[in-house]
């Protein structure tokens, strides 16, 4: 069991104020790491290392500005020392007004500013984290790359999961997101094979829904579609995270790991 022990090692975790951010930061903690939680809100990251098992820090960053995820790296070596591991959580998926929702949300009237906001947050952040902060990673010799990507990026929506328990549409999972996660998965596989050498290994884990205060319909329509018939709850991230960032997956790399309860396997 020590292969998943991550003592002495610094962990940077993205998105960290985040529903899956906070519960990355905590299973990296009771790991053993010390976790540099960065978020683009203060309060947020300071809120993730709350209940942090080793001492941890809290770091504004905002990952789709290249001078912002520089300061952050220097900081981090700084107080650190060094990085271990890199979770690039950091994304945003589209909310829609109820009102509009149904109408925004449909491909013919989906907003170009907000389908491009989703690369910039989605892609771009990943790969300005990746290039700054693997880039130091790769120098040394040494690392482990997480990239959370989703089962959007592997299989499409299922629409009828949004429409309401008399069977109306409420609204379109939109464009933006799959097409993110599906890029940030090829993205991984690029990474790990330029990194192959460097002994930096780079990996996606691809989760499935979360529930979190969602519509009992939308609930009951996803779980459906699972074969544990349910959603996840968002501590059944953890033992995958420790397992991608520990040396129990030492020779594992350019692979995607999805732990979705089974929505893919049919």
């Amino acid at each position: 069991m020590n292969e998943f022990s991550l003592e002495g090692k610094v962990a940077v975790v993205t998105g960290a104020g985040g529903l899956l951010g906070v519960e990355h930061v905590k299973a990296l903690s009771d790991a053993g790491a010390v976790v540099v939680a960065c978020d683009i809100d203060t309060v947020a990251a300071q809120r993730a290392i709350f209940d942090a098992t080793t001492p941890c820090i809290a770091l504004k960053m905002d990952v789709t500005n290249r001078q912002s995820i520089s300061e952050a790296l220097k900081e981090i070596i700084s107080l650190c020392g060094r990085v271990d591991i890199l979770v690039n959580n950091a994304a945003i998926d589209d909310k829609f007004d109820v009102t509009r929702g149904l109408e925004q949300s449909k491909f013919e009237n989906y907003p170009i500013e907000s389908w491009q906001r989703n690369i910039d947050v989605n892609i771009t952040g990943v790969f300005l984290c990746c290039q700054i902060i693997g880039s130091w990673m790769a120098e040394r010799g040494r690392g482990s790359i997480i990239n959370v990507a989703s089962t959007y990026g592997v299989v499409a929506p299922d629409q009828s999961i949004y429409r309401d328990s008399n069977g109306q549409q409420v609204f379109y999972k939109s464009p933006s997101y799959p097409t993110t996660k599906g890029a940030v998965i090829s993205f991984t596989r690029y990474l790990a094979s330029y990194w192959g050498e460097k002994g930096v290994r780079v990996n996606c884990l691809s989760p499935g829904g979360v529930e979190n205060g969602q519509d009992e319909a939308f609930i009951k329509q996803y779980s459906s579609r699972t074969l544990l018939k349910r959603m996840a709850r968002p501590s059944d991230y953890r033992g995958a995270i420790v397992f991608l960032a520990s040396d129990a997956s030492t020779y594992m790399t350019g692979a995607n790991l999805i732990v979705d309860g089974g929505w893919t396997a049919i």
